[in-house]
């Protein structure tokens, strides 16, 4: 009997939205408007529902008095604050397709992203942290040619253009030709290699989403959702807003940039019931000395994904938190971003040692990353994905955009998983992460998982560097907990012995106080890899 293959579809209900973002944004305002809708903990600033659409109709008209019209470019560069929300749905309101700009980005990245897009005008804080926007605009405007308005928030001109004078009909006139499948949001990725891509983004991929996220969260008009996530990438606008303003639920802003301690205080004084992070942000949160201090039982739920979940700091956060109910969510910046998600009526195993399952309205295969063949269930292969929240594509790269969609729409990750026999999938680690170690396929994430148990290892990341009798050499990058004694590779290897196959224990090792890391919390394993080189002598 033939093994059944992995492959896999998300329940037809509940139906999929139909609507603009606009659109929706103006349903769930007649049914809450009374209800919070935004608070920013840092100014003390907030607004109910109501408020919050009549300050998103109020800068949409200042954009249209502007000069911008649908299919317009307008990139946003600011750390997480009320202003961001208010040009997310504003923006949509008009068709305007807003620019996520990474707040960690540079002039040359600025440049690029500026030009590559044709960004007609550009919203931005004036500074955060060492970072001079203002200045970095300035130095880049001349070299922009489509830039022809720079807004720092807090400013004159964005005083002119959020607090002018509201006009509902020019508004409604643009509103009434926008279509659910146009583009709304162009998100550059990552770019840990080569400069980033654009992937392209419909108000039907990201409202949906956003959607979907909140009912697999259980989210109603009584949720309040702390979001210490950036809002520049899908993780904070999309799962953290949109999954919000689809339901009627208040969107917490903690803080600007993620501050533990800051995230933890407006848990506990907005009475938050969820609570989103990627792991490196629940372990800081987790190591807080004044942690037991916190009031936290308000927590039910919550959102742990960016990047692989170890299985150990998720029982963590469900045992210390409160958060019972939280979830895993699996996905990509092209992918709106969520295609699988683990459910609160899930077992505990699965719950802590899978991504959960196909969302509604998506299908996801495992594939033979050489023949694209899918594979049996329990084999390892590349993550596919296809359905509603597959990006049109890439911002005029039509090239980068055939690399990453087949002719069938599906969307390959990079990723390889396993499937198991009900249709749950594991992330076994990045194509490009798995190191060949003597003929031996090793993946990182299983040695990762298995370094969480020694009692001194805080984080874990696993590499492969170069090796003259092996091709690759395992290396594995650690933090260690507070008062541990320095960890030598000899004391790692001994721990490892007789638990993991010889092939797979590390051979080096290297104490680190934090990861290079993306601003969305992902590890930049290329960087550890360049750097490990050099330290090891190994160039």
């Amino acid at each position: 009997m033939t093994a059944p293959l992995s492959h896999d579809q998300g329940p037809s209900e509940p139906a999929l939205l139909t609507t603009t973002i606009g659109a929706n944004l103006a349903a769930t305002v007649a049914a809450h408007g009374s209800l919070d809708a935004m608070v920013d903990v840092t100014s003390g600033r907030r607004w109910t529902y109501d408020e919050l659409h009549a300050d998103v109709r109020r800068l949409a008209a200042g954009l249209l008095r502007a000069g911008l019209r649908p299919g317009d470019r307008v990139g946003i560069w600011a750390p997480n604050c009320p202003e961001w929300t208010l040009t997310q749905y504003a923006t949509a309101e008009i068709g305007v397709i807003l620019v996520t700009v990474n707040p960690a980005y540079r002039v040359h990245e600025l440049e690029f992203v500026l030009n590559q897009a044709g960004i007609r005008m550009v919203v931005a804080a004036s500074a955060f942290k060492t970072s001079d926007y203002a200045a970095m605009i300035a130095e880049v405007a001349p070299r922009c040619e489509a830039l022809t308005d720079v807004v720092i928030i807090g400013g004159d001109r964005w005083a002119a253009l959020a607090e002018g004078e509201r006009d509902d009909e020019a508004v409604a006139a643009v509103a009434s030709g926008l279509d659910a499948h146009d583009p709304v949001n162009l998100q550059y990725t990552s770019g840990t290699t080569g400069f980033p891509k654009g992937a392209t983004l419909s108000h039907s991929n990201i409202l949906n989403n956003g959607y979907f996220v909140g009912e697999l969260c259980g989210y109603t008009c009584a949720d309040r959702v702390c979001i210490p996530v950036p809002f520049y990438h899908c993780f904070g606008m999309v799962m953290g807003n949109l999954a919000c303003t689809t339901h009627g639920s208040a969107m917490v802003i903690p803080a600007p940039g993620f501050d533990p301690a800051a995230t933890l205080e407006a848990v506990q004084s907005q009475r938050c019931t969820s609570l989103y992070g990627v792991p490196t942000m629940f372990i800081a949160e987790l190591a807080l000395p004044g942690f037991d201090d916190y009031d936290l039982s308000s927590l039910r739920t919550g959102i742990m994904a960016g990047s692989p979940c170890p299985e150990q700091v998720m029982r963590t956060v469900m045992d210390t938190m409160g958060m019972d109910e939280v979830s895993i969510a699996y996905g990509m910046t092209e992918t709106s971003p969520v295609s699988l998600q683990t459910r609160s009526d899930d077992s505990l195993q699965r719950r802590v040692a899978t991504v959960g399952r196909v969302g509604p309205h998506l299908e996801v295969k495992v594939v033979d990353p050489v023949t694209g063949d899918t594979v049996p269930r329990g084999e390892v292969g590349e993550l596919c994905t296809r359905g509603y929240s597959v990006m049109l594509g890439y911002w005029n790269q039509p090239e980068k955009t055939a690399e990453a969609l087949d002719a069938e729409r599906w969307m390959h990750t990079g990723d390889l998983a396993t499937m198991d026999a009900d249709g749950y999938v594991s992330i076994t680690g990045r194509i490009k992460d798995l190191v060949i170690r003597g003929g031996e396929n090793v993946y990182p994430r299983e040695v990762e998982e298995f370094l969480y148990t020694h009692p001194d290892i805080l984080d874990a990341q696993v590499i492969g560097v170069p090796d003259a009798k092996f091709g690759e050499e395992l290396m594995a990058w650690v933090q260690l907990r507070e008062g541990a004694v320095e960890l030598t590779a000899q004391a790692l290897r001994e721990f490892c012995a007789g638990k993991l196959a010889h092939y797979k224990v590390p051979r080096y090792v290297h104490v680190v106080d934090e990861f290079p890391m993306t601003v969305t919390g992902k590890v930049r394993k290329v960087e550890m890899r360049e750097v490990s080189t050099g330290l090891l002598g190994l160039g």
